[in-house]
């Protein structure tokens, strides 16, 4: 006879040699059947990745870089303190992290099924019949309906529910990094918008002065209408662009609020131009780094993986089921008696289901997964597609945007000394003011051209970084 200690987690009452031996084995015998299962996961194999083993655009790659910390590829301090304070208070990253969280549970209720659940039961019954008083008490200790994962089904459905988890993880990081890509490049618009005011605000007072000289000559009678009418042009232009310039930029503004997720602060640090703008470089490595690198890759990945054990899951459904109940415990008819020797009880219930006939339903069920599997391999082969194409818009965008910049700085220096050569003709009476207006229109085109395509060159540099799955930490 074994008596246990006190706080020693067993009943604190002795079993007699036999009934202690039956339900010690009968435990053990359930632990070592759930922990031993098989299953029946087929085994995987993850597709070739469906690409071109290099990016197009004569691109020489190196090492892979997009995993460097956001922080270090974003150096403006200002777009900084906005990511940080985004990264905090965007409600799709709010959810996406809730939808983890979920997975998660779900994944641990899935888990706990693998192991008995103990449940403890106290009954005190006193009743009184023929004017005698008669009481009952019992205290057992067992588990109800815990199924013996013999071939897996269980555990199939715990690594789904793990994959699922996994999955929503990537897709975590995955909403991440396309926040801080999306925050940056409506950081570089709104930038890029407030520039182009700037400058247009600069043409509008130069041909707002041309225009009054030009209206007090007219009006001396030393110019024709048709240069006043062409200079006021200029001004009417001018201002119509400042106005559609502000309305967009207003509207940048409320964009950057609204993925920010709440006010903008103040106090911030002061905006770099765009041609100061500074990003790490970053290079593209190779395509088969996106596999690892790119969150949408492995959340497919995932995906598969959970899909691939589904069918394990529904493979077991056809094979029997056991159920186990059982308890082990002491009852008395006195409470002082309740732990004395010859009290103990005990029982011990399997309960097998085979399925015999089930209307098709288990064979429709796996040939479901099966479709479900294949649906996955094709999602998983098209995400690698996608961000293969990604990448090389990016490279052969950023490429364009490098060369573009070049041509516009040259073009603007043209232009300038076109206009400066046509305005000092039109001085001495030699060229008409019609040859100072085309000049000074074309001038402003090139200077707007000029910022856009800097924009344009911070931009690609970020969908690069998106594209290459970023470094969110």
């Amino acid at each position: 006879m074994a008596k246990t200690d006190e706080g020693s987690g067993m009943l604190p009452f002795e079993l007699l040699p036999s009934n202690a031996w039956i339900c010690c084995h009968a435990w053990r015998l359930m632990l070592s059947l759930a922990l031993t299962s098989c299953t029946f996961i087929p085994n995987l194999s993850i597709p070739k990745a469906p690409v071109s083993e290099t990016y197009p655009e004569g691109h020489s790659p190196s090492a892979i870089s997009s995993d460097l910390p956001w922080r270090e590829v974003f150096q403006d301090p200002r777009l900084g303190k906005l990511i940080e304070i985004g990264l905090s208070s965007n409600r799709d990253l709010r959810l996406a992290t809730l939808r983890v969280e979920e997975a998660r549970a779900q994944y641990r209720m899935e888990r706990s099924a693998l192991l008995p659940t103990i449940l403890q039961s106290n009954d005190f019954t006193r009743s009184r019949q023929r004017g005698s008083t008669g009481e009952q008490v019992s205290l057992k200790l067992g588990t109800t309906a815990y199924e013996l994962d013999l071939f897996g089904r269980i555990r199939s459905l715990s690594e789904k529910a793990w994959q699922q988890y996994l999955s929503k993880t990537e897709a975590k990081r995955a909403a991440q990094v396309t926040f801080i890509a999306e925050l940056a490049t409506q950081y570089y618009s709104l930038q890029q918008l407030e520039e182009l005011m700037a400058n247009t605000k600069l043409t509008l007072a130069a041909v707002e002065e041309s225009y009054r000289l030009n209206d007090n000559i007219f009006k001396a009678g030393g110019l024709l209408e048709l240069d006043l009418r062409s200079s006021e042009a200029q001004v009417l232009t001018a201002k119509a662009n400042l106005i559609s310039y502000q309305r967009q930029r207003d509207q940048a503004w409320n964009g950057l609020v609204l993925i920010l997720g709440k006010p903008m602060p103040k106090n911030l640090p002061p905006a770099q131009p765009l041609h100061r703008a500074r990003l790490t470089k970053i290079d593209a490595g190779l395509p088969s780094n996106l596999l690892q690198s790119r969150p949408d890759i492995l959340e497919a990945e995932h995906n598969l993986r959970a899909a691939n054990a589904d069918i394990g899951a529904a493979r077991a459904a056809f094979f029997p089921s056991i159920r186990l109940t059982a308890s082990d415990g002491t009852v008395s008819a006195e409470l002082t008696s309740l732990f004395s020797q010859g009290s103990t009880m005990w029982s011990f219930a399997p309960q097998i289901s085979v399925p015999i006939f089930t209307g098709g339903r288990n064979r429709a069920n796996l040939e479901a997964t099966k479709v479900r599997h294949q649906i996955e391999v094709a999602n998983y082969e098209k995400a690698i597609q996608n961000a293969f194409r990604e990448v090389a818009d990016s490279l052969a965008a950023q490429k364009a945007a490098k060369e573009q910049i070049s041509t516009l700085q040259a073009l603007v220096a043209t232009q300038q000394r076109r206009y400066d050569l046509a305005a000092a003709r039109d001085q001495r009476g030699v060229s008409p003011y019609l040859n100072v207006v085309a000049a000074q229109q074309d001038l402003f085109s090139a200077q707007q051209n000029l910022i856009s395509a800097r924009y344009e060159a911070l931009a690609a540099k970020i969908h690069l970084y998106q594209a290459l799955g970023g470094g969110w930490k």
